[in-house]
C-alpha cells in the first residue's frame, strides 16, 4: 500500500535514510513524506502498528524485482531424468544406462530407473527385482535410493539421488 491507500490511525514511520521516526498518525506521515517529495509506502502491514517507510516507490519496485531476480539466480533445479530398462536387458546394455545415470548423478539431477514388462515379461517380475538392484549396486558409490523398487502398473519403478 502507498499514499492514501494507508488507513490505519498510527503507523511506525522509517525516514529515507533508515532512521527512525517515531510512530505517528498516517496524515502526518503523509505529510512528512509529501514534503520529502516522495511516497509513504506500507513495508510491514502485520506489525503492531504497521512499519511505514518514505521513499520513492518506483526505487522500491526496483529494488524488490532486484532481489528477487538474485534469488532466482541463486536456486537450483533439480530435474528427475528417467533411465528405462527391459526385464531380459544384457550386462553389457546394463552398464551402458549405468554409465547414463551416472552422468545424471553427476550434473546434480534425480534419476528415474523404470523396468517396463511386455506381454508375458510380467511372469518373471520377482528375477527382474534383482535387475534393479544390481543398477542400484553399481552406482552405489555416487548415488543412495531415494525410493526403493515399486510395482506400479505393468512397471517396476526406483528413484536415485546424489550421494551427498
Amino acid at each position: 500500500m502507498i499514499n492514501e491507500q494507508i488507513r490505519d490511525k498510527e503507523v511506525r514511520v522509517i525516514s529515507e535514510t533508515g532512521e527512525q521516526l517515531g510512530v505517528m498518525t498516517s496524515k502526518e506521515a503523509m505529510k512528512l513524506a509529501e514534503e520529502a517529495g516522495v511516497d509513504l509506502i506500507k513495508i510491514a502491514p502485520t506489525a503492531n502498528p504497521p512499519v511505514c517507510k518514505i521513499m520513492d516507490f518506483g526505487k522500491y519496485r526496483y529494488e524488490q524485482a532486484r532481489r528477487e531476480k538474485e534469488a532466482k539466480k541463486k536456486q537450483k533445479t533439480i530435474e528427475v531424468k528417467e533411465v528405462r530398462l527391459s526385464p531380459n536387458i544384457d550386462t553389457n546394455d546394463l552398464n551402458t544406462k549405468v554409465n547414463m545415470a551416472r552422468k545424471f548423478l553427476s550434473k546434480g539431477d534425480k534419476v528415474k530407473v523404470t523396468l517396463r514388462f511386455r506381454g508375458r515379461e510380467l511372469a518373471h517380475v520377482n528375477t527382474s527385482k534383482a535387475i534393479l538392484d544390481e543398477f542400484a549396486e553399481l552406482l552405489s558409490d555416487v548415488a543412495v535410493v531415494e525410493k526403493p523398487a515399486k510395482f506400479e502398473g505393468r512397471s517396476m519403478i526406483m528413484f536415485l539421488a546424489e550421494k551427498r
